[in-house]
This record gives structure tokens, sequence and C-alpha cells, in this order.
């Protein structure tokens, strides 16, 4: 974007937040919701200056952290499958807030696409770390194809191909050779974690919680027709009464779906039920629902227990007397940890007093005033730098870990252009067959949470 061109957008939105600042004695309201729709505009214009600075010009591939350091500024030149798909939703988000133009977007896109068609593939899926320099495995870190993660590039490239119609069939045509059939065991009716590729052979573990982010990539195998669709059915709501080592033991009944049998079980915390993710996290309960029409078709399901979750969230925070709240996975000042609110898991992450911003704007289609509050409150904590929040704080203590990862920047910014742009993502990513394929799966279910 021309600098007379970001000169205007800032001074627009510094226009937009005096203008909201003004008494209005009559529309107070209104005034708070232009005010708060300008500060998200605001945020997202900030975030988003993180991938114009950190995406690699020649590969269109973005960094996956940026962490500031008494030694300087660090970057991780390195990218994931998850990180490409947030770059790309980010850049349409840009686009579709006004922060680039459509020319630049495309452009940008191009790129990315470009490298994708010649970065190394198993099955058409893609690996899980790639130097962003020129695309080349990055070996030391393994050779591993993870199930979650290409499931979210598919989801992006998905996106793209909806939003540009110049793009859509380079970005159907990569979809369509991203075959996931091979990560599926069909004796179980579950994906694996992923499969090693230097070692030849599938992860021991499947992906068998339901209410976890892995569920965009069942959706868009059961969209493409990599998988059968009663795969949706055979993961576990809650875990089988009968594994005592969990959180709660969950109370419910079985319900036939297509002829399978599904325990809609429930824990209950603060008197409210809910169906539990494995950790307690945001990203796991809210990340999915940034693509998948959840809240407006899964009423019964996924949309009612999204917002349980971002009730619940608020509600641990005020029951351990913290200042924020939003607890899920993120930076810390010396690395990476699970956060979460942990009775709100089947084995919950410990929250170690740790907010991070993207769980605040995951929560923003379900709890918009309450959003607004805690933005005001990490604001106080001092979290904002010159690419919009830094990923996380201790409430206890106010150490800030000051870095912006690729994921978590790419959630702010899909939240807001969601929310502002009346889920625009969503739209695009259902205006492709393979969003609409499965969309019946989210109507029929109810969740035994009412």
């Amino acid at each position: 974007m021309k600098k007379a061109k970001k000169f205007n957008f800032i001074l627009t939105i510094c226009l937009l937040a005096s203008l909201a600042l003004t008494p209005m004695a009559s529309a107070g309201d209104s005034s708070k919701l232009i005010g708060f729709r300008a500060e998200l505009k605001a945020i997202a214009y900030k975030t988003y200056s993180y991938f114009e600075d950190y995406t690699d010009q020649n590969t269109g591939l973005t960094y996956d952290e940026v962490r500031l350091t008494e030694n300087g500024t660090e970057e991780a030149k390195r990218t994931s499958p998850t990180n490409i798909a947030m770059y790309m939703m980010s850049t349409v988000s840009a686009q579709q807030l006004g922060t680039i133009s459509k020319k630049e977007a495309v452009h940008r896109l191009q790129t990315t696409i470009n490298s994708l068609e010649k970065l190394e593939k198993w099955n058409g899926l893609f690996y899980n770390w790639y130097n962003t320099d020129d695309g080349s495995v990055k070996k030391d870190w393994g050779q591993f194809i993870s199930q979650v993660d290409n499931g979210w590039l598919s989801a992006g490239l998905i996106v793209v191909g909806q939003a540009y119609e110049e793009l859509h069939g380079e970005t159907s045509k990569l979809v369509e050779n991203m075959n996931y059939t091979p990560l599926y065991d069909p004796e179980v009716g579950q994906f694996r974690g992923g499969y090693d590729v230097a070692k030849g052979a599938l992860t021991d573990h499947h992906y068998g919680m339901f209410y976890t982010e892995p569920r965009v990539g069942s959706y868009i195998a059961i969209g493409k027709g990599d998988v059968p669709q009663d795969h949706w059915w055979k993961m576990y709501r809650t875990l089988p009464q009968e594994w005592d080592w969990q959180a709660q033991i969950p109370q419910g009944k079985s319900v036939k779906y297509d002829g399978v049998d599904v325990f809609e079980g429930s824990y209950v915390y603060k008197d409210k039920k809910f169906v539990p993710s494995w950790g307690g996290s945001m990203f796991e309960a809210l990340m999915p629902g940034m693509v998948i029409k959840e809240k407006e078709l899964g009423t019964q399901a996924l949309g009612l227990n999204n917002k349980r979750h971002v009730e619940l969230q608020i509600e641990y925070a005020k029951e351990k007397e913290y200042a924020a709240w939003g607890f899920s996975p993120s930076a810390t000042p010396t690395g990476y940890s699970e956060f979460a609110a942990t009775p709100l898991g089947t084995s919950g992450y410990k929250d170690g007093a740790t907010v991070t911003a993207h769980a605040t704007f995951l929560a923003l289609d379900y709890a918009p005033e309450a959003v607004r509050k805690n933005i005001k409150a990490l604001k106080n904590f001092k979290m904002v730098g010159k690419y919009g929040f830094y990923d996380s704080v201790n409430v206890e203590t106010g150490e800030i870990a000051k870095a912006y990862l690729a994921l978590d920047q790419g959630m702010i910014m899909v939240s807001i252009a969601n929310y502002l742009q009346d889920g625009v993502i969503r739209d695009y990513f259902h205006s492709d067959e393979i969003g609409q394929k499965p969309e019946e799966l989210l109507k029929k279910e109810v969740f035994s949470i009412h």
C-alpha cells in the first residue's frame, strides 16, 4: 500500500476513534459501538503489518515467530502449513477491511501459491516445517506430515480460491491433490495424528477428541470425499465414562446419528454443562469456527458449546481473580507453552496465570462486549507493540512475552474480519463445495448441554 493510502487509512481510524470519544447524550451505545469497530480496525491494521514485514518477498512464506529480546529482534525463518494458511486468510481479511487493495492481495497470494506448487509434498500433503527463504523442507525439525496443519492449509486455500476467482484454479488443484486417506484409520474411524516420512510410520495416537482443532481437517476430508461421512460421528464428544482418569466422569446418553451410536456426554463447571476439549484452551474450542459455520449451523451443538466455552473461560478468570481472561497455548518469555482454563479440558492444561491475546479475539462472535472490556484490560498490561498485541502476559507478575507468532496474529486478523464483515471468511469457505457438503452434519447434532 502506498504511503498516502496508509496515511488516509490511519487518519480515518483516528477520526472515528475521536468521534466515539465525543459525548453523545442520546446515543451512548452507538458511540461505543463506533469506537469499538474503529478500535478493531486499528488493531487489524497493526496486526497485518507483521505479515507485511515478516513474509519473504520471493517465496511468500511467513516467518513462524518474531521475538523481541535484550539482544535485539530474533526472527524464526521457518513456516508451517498452518502459518501459511493464517497468512493467506489474513491477507483476504486485510483486503476486506480496507487495509490493502485487491490488486496487492492477489499479488501477495499468487507469490505464496507459486511456492506451494513447488514445495516438496507427501501424497499432496505438506510437511510440517519449511525454510522461508527457499521453501526447502526443514529436515533438522523432522519430516512430519500433520493432519491438523494440513487441514488448516486446505481451509486457507479454499478461502482464497473463493475470494479471488483468478486464483481458484490453482488453489482447487492443490486442495484436490491433498489426499487425507493415508492418514485415516478405517478400523477406528478416526485420523492418526500424522505420518513420519523418515520413519515410514503413522503416529500411534489418533485424533479421537471431537472438540479440538483437528475437526477442521476432518470436516474438509469429508467434504472432499477422502474419508466416509460417518467419521464425523466416530470421534469422542466426551471420552467414554469408563475412562476414569479424565477430569470428570461425563454424564449423558447415547444417540444414533446416521446409524452410528454417539455418546452425547458433558461435563459441568459453574453449574453449566459443556462438552470439553482435550486441554481446555480457547483455540481448541473456537479456532475451527473461523472457517466452519458452527455458530450459524450448529446451533444445538458446536455453536452452543462455543458460546459456553467463552462464558466459562470468563467465569474461570473471575474465580481465580485474574484481571483479564483468555487462556490458550502461547509464547512465554523464554519459549512456548500450553495454557488453558483447566476445568474445561478432559486432561486440562495449567493456566499458569498466562493470558494470550488471540483467545480474546476468537470470542468476538460470542461475547463482543466482554471482548471490548478485555481488550482494555490487556492494554492496561502494556500488551501493545508495533505489530499489535504481544503474544501473552502473566496477569500475576505482569511479565510479557514480547513475541509475535504468525499463528496467533492470523487468528486475530480472521476473527476481526469475521466480526466486522458478517462472517466473510466463513462465507468464502462455505461457498466451496467442500465446505457445503458436510453442512448437514453440523445441523443435525444436539449436544446434551441444554
